[in-house]
């Protein structure tokens, strides 16, 4: 969605090894963004302060420009609420390289596209509902559970309780036991 009425502002992101920052900056700036965020992150790293930065910069009537999909969303389901909520504030979105390229979103076509990308979002997180919750019945069927096994078993909480009985220091007794004292503190408050 491009707009005449607003600024065109940047977003790039590279991994701390990446050299393609500057690309991204020369495209960017040639498509005439006023202003350029830039993160310094993997894909997979949610923290990504210069888009927050980005997004709480821009306003109704501007366009978030990006080099690359890749360098935007981590998935289809983030590149669709991204989109569908710069949208909602009247904010327009374009990618200068790659898929959608050629998509302006606040066409027919373009919404069309993107409609087809939410749906393709909302089957894929269906499917990973579905094979999550299949997962955890197969691993319940064999006896397992989710979870991480417990540090203070039976045996160990009653050890504990006798030292405790003795006069054993909480610090001790974690020590003889290979459990942390907040683990200790919880399972003793547990037991009464």
């Amino acid at each position: 969605m491009t707009t005449n009425t607003g600024h065109l502002i940047g977003y790039a992101r590279v991994s701390t090894d990446d050299q393609e920052a500057q690309l991204q900056h020369d495209a960017l700036t040639g498509a005439g963004c006023a202003r350029i965020f830039t993160d310094k992150a993997s894909g997979k790293n949610t923290n990504r302060p210069e888009l927050t930065a980005a997004l709480d910069y821009l306003r109704p009537g501007d366009t978030l420009c990006v080099w690359k999909l890749d360098r935007f969303a981590r998935s289809l389901i983030d590149l669709v609420t991204l989109v569908d909520s710069l949208a909602a504030r009247g904010i327009g979105f374009k990618v200068l390289t790659g898929a959608l390229a050629s998509i302006d979103p606040s066409t027919p076509d373009g919404r069309l596209m993107l409609q087809v990308v939410g749906a393709m979002a909302e089957f894929e997180r269906s499917l990973i509902k579905d094979r999550t919750r299949a997962g955890l019945e197969a691993a319940k069927a064999q006896g397992r559970t989710g979870g991480r096994p417990a540090v203070m078993g039976a045996d160990k909480l009653a050890a504990a309780k006798a030292r405790r009985a003795k006069g054993e220091s909480v610090t001790t007794i974690a020590k003889a036991l290979g459990v942390s004292r907040a683990t200790l503190y919880r399972a003793l408050a547990g037991a009464e």
